[in-house]
């Protein structure tokens, strides 16, 4: 099934606003479920910032770094009505880069693991749960990743697993949509 981006920007729309009036949308699933795809069409359609997890996390091993970065970085300051700031993680250098920062924006949209964590919950108007089988996934992953994530695929599966455990993102989900 293809998402409809239209469809789910006009829903968020229906859906409370919080902290500061700022409608916050957490794309979540597996690696290669299609998040970035579907987080790009929604905030097209919304004109609205995107946050990537994959710009908060400390490394192959930083998933959990990344959830704490965007309560401290992006959501708590938005839910004040302040500016969200944040560093981007540099993949090839292995070190955080240059800042980031939205401000005045009526709504984003968040995606990647670890946007719909427990924590992240007072802070979403919604929470979106894709879903795709695995061959699929990694298939999709390496083709957008390539070398950089193949010897890191089980590495990256296995926080998953324990994340997703702690946080059971799929059954708080608002809109859960297959993707392949």
């Amino acid at each position: 099934m293809t998402p409809d981006p239209a469809a789910v920007a006009r829903w968020l729309r229906t859906r409370p606003a919080r902290g500061a009036g700022i409608h916050v949308l957490a794309v979540e699933g597996r690696s290669g479920a299609g998040k970035s795809t579907l987080a790009a069409a929604v905030a097209a359609a919304l004109t609205a910032p995107v946050v990537r997890m994959d710009d908060l996390y400390d490394g192959w091993d930083g998933l959990q770094a990344g959830v704490d970065a965007l309560l401290e970085w992006v959501l708590r300051p938005l839910g004040r009505g302040g500016r969200a700031r944040w560093r981007r993680y540099d993949w090839t250098r292995g070190r955080y880069a240059e800042w980031h920062e939205i401000a005045g924006a009526d709504a984003v949209v968040i995606e990647g693991v670890g946007s719909g964590a427990r924590e992240a919950g007072p802070f979403l108007s919604g929470l979106v749960w894709l879903e795709a089988g695995e061959e699929v996934r990694r298939a999709r992953a390496l083709e957008r990743d390539g070398e950089l994530y193949a010897p890191h695929w089980r590495r990256w599966a296995e926080q998953e697993e324990r994340y997703y455990a702690r946080h059971d993102v799929r059954s708080r989900a608002d809109l859960i949509i297959v993707t392949g």
